[in-house]
């Protein structure tokens, strides 16, 4: 394994720590100064199968492909993991989220940060904060829009009480108001019967109803997160010993540019999911 910042730093938190912490405490860090990983020199990540895009390429995380698959890497080399140390294991959503000792060291699966979780696990730091974005259908008002203001003069609805339709309020500013429904079928209906031109949702829904659910779905482009958006977390046990450096390692990725280049690679890109402006 590579040797890294993140691992540099988180050892000599470590040792911070452990020089205040009662003698029966267990130490953060093995004694050779390993991360203690559920596999020693191994890197678990749970994650569920199947996996879709653009989350996960081909239903392989080990591929490196797919917007959580890479970050997962990331995150593994700012640890001090090569690629080949990289272990994977299938989890479905409520394994990760359920309370109880895990089979990984962390995982990655659009899990939302709340403080109810929190209560539970541990989370790291957002990889991902969660876009809104338009979707239409082929050949109708909105489904060629490139830009906000050419959406400004159709009919846009949206779920409420949800970041969505503050943000087709805000960023769209229509010239007439957002339709409002109780949840995103009746969005989805509303725009399948053409009673809206197109509707704003959450980008992974907009992925999903483009991808799955509408066989005429277009996924439009992107429109800015809003002051309070959904964010994403990588999942570790409650009072994991590798939380601290996790997190590390997020904040790391965040800071340079890695997160933001991984985004633009297979969201906005390769999704087909480009920024409206």
């Amino acid at each position: 394994m590579r040797t890294s910042r993140v691992l540099a730093l988180a050892a000599l938190s470590a040792l911070a720590l452990a020089a205040c912490a009662p003698a029966d405490e267990t130490p953060a860090e093995a004694a050779d100064g390993a991360l203690a990983t559920v596999t020693a020199g191994k890197l678990t990540i749970g994650t569920s199968d199947p996996g879709y895009g653009p989350w996960i390429i081909d239903n392989d995380p080990s591929n490196g492909e797919g917007f959580e698959s890479a970050v997962a890497y990331a995150v593994a080399a700012e640890l001090g993991f090569d690629a080949a140390d990289v272990v994977w294991t299938p989890a479905s959503f409520e394994q990760i989220i359920a309370p109880g000792a895990k089979s990984f060291d962390f995982a990655i699966n659009q899990v939302s940060i709340s403080d109810e979780r929190r209560a539970n696990l541990d989370l790291s730091p957002s990889y991902y904060d969660t876009a809104q974005a338009v979707v239409a259908l082929e050949g109708n008002a909105a489904a060629k829009a490139t830009t906000v203001a050419e959406l400004a003069g159709l009919r846009i609805g949206a779920m409420v009480g949800t970041t969505s339709l503050t943000v087709a309020a805000d960023a769209i500013a229509p010239t007439t108001d957002v339709a409002v429904f109780n949840d995103n079928d009746q969005a989805k209906q509303a725009l399948s019967a053409g009673l809206v031109d197109a509707i704003v949702v959450d980008l992974p829904t907009a992925l999903y109803i483009t991808g799955v659910e509408l066989e005429d779905g277009v996924l439009v482009g992107q429109l800015p997160a809003g002051d309070d958006p959904d964010q994403f977390g990588l999942v570790l046990d409650q009072g994991s010993s590798l939380t601290s450096a996790v997190s590390a390692a997020v904040d790391a990725l965040r800071a340079d540019g890695t997160l933001a280049k991984l985004e633009a690679e297979w969201l906005t890109d390769a999704a087909g999911a480009p920024v409206l402006r």
